[in-house]
């Protein structure tokens, strides 16, 4: 009796230790698993991170992650740009063709640029009203293209053409470059550029800031001195969300001006505050004309409400 009671102990001993032995075995396969996993977690995030960054929606909802893995490799383009040349003595050769202008800018494809060195800051369309002007549209190409070049952005130029004999409408025009040029790319700052007014200074920066930018401080037709107190013409730079706001220009005016002082007051209706660089820095070129047939002053333009 006393033999059987040992063994049944012994026997009962025996499970309990295998069984014992089976917990701590499972016990490290589950901790090491479970440490394991923890390691993998940050390179899972990594990885997410990476891909998600390396799908950009392009055109018609294609990817382009091809170009953007491309550019996701340049390190950031330094806020002031290495090239700026400061004040250039302007040229203007009155035979100029399109064709040289193309010619002196083989890394612009159809109006699009974007530094090869390093990743812009900011992606600028500018968006130039025209009619009857191509030769100073051809003066203003010519130095705007190495003008923003220097300046290390990603940018795109698009000229608005007003067709027929009708009064010029440069406000709708801006409007409607506005809305075409964001279906090409999510623009972050929009340059409204007259086509007359050429950038002498590489140091005035076409890129947009918190608060809406004049960069016309001075030109050459005013002995480079502001046109008049509030003035908010000629080129102003503002930013996609700063033209949401105050819903763009009127449409409102036919022939010439009134438009900038419209919206200058939508800006101000707004609280925001208009910005514009050193005087020494904000200087541009008016190339002569004469006054167009269809661009008569808007004498007749509306008054009160600017909205």
């Amino acid at each position: 009796m006393n033999f059987n009671v040992t063994f049944h102990l012994s026997y009962k001993f025996r499970l309990l230790l295998l069984f014992t032995l089976c917990l701590t075995v499972v016990g490290w396969a589950t901790s090491n698993y479970f440490v394991g996993a923890i390691q993998e977690i940050p390179k899972a995030k990594d990885l997410v991170a990476s891909l998600s960054k390396g799908v950009v929606l392009g055109k018609k909802g294609t990817v382009t992650d091809e170009a953007f893995v491309e550019k996701a490799r340049l390190d950031n383009c330094p806020s002031v740009s290495p090239h700026l040349k400061g004040q250039t003595k302007l040229m203007f050769k009155p035979d100029l063709t399109l064709e040289e202008v193309q010619a002196k800018n083989p890394k612009v494809h159809r109006g699009r640029y974007r530094p090869e060195e390093c990743r812009a800051l900011q992606r600028v369309a500018i968006l130039i009203p025209h009619r009857h002007r191509e030769k100073h549209l051809l003066y203003l190409l010519e130095h705007l293209h190495p003008f923003l070049q220097r300046q290390q952005l990603d940018y795109g130029i698009y000229v608005i053409h007003q067709a027929g004999s009708k009064k010029f409408n440069r406000a709708k025009l801006l409007n409607v470059g506005y809305l075409e040029a964001l279906k090409d790319e999510i623009w972050d700052c929009f340059i409204f550029h007259d086509v007359d007014l050429v950038p002498e200074n590489d140091l005035n920066l076409y890129r947009c800031e918190d608060q809406p930018r004049h960069l016309v401080v001075g030109r050459n037709s005013t002995g480079y001195r502001l046109r008049y107190s509030g003035y908010f013409g000629g080129v102003t730079a503002l930013s996609r969300e700063q033209f949401f706001k105050v819903n763009g220009f009127s449409n409102n005016y036919w022939g010439w001006g009134g438009e900038d002082d419209d919206l200058r007051l939508r800006v101000e209706l707004h609280r925001m505050k208009i910005t514009r660089p050193l005087p020494e820095v904000g200087k541009y070129t008016m190339i002569f004309h004469k006054r167009d047939q269809g661009n008569e002053v808007n004498i007749g333009r509306p008054e009160g409400n600017p909205l």
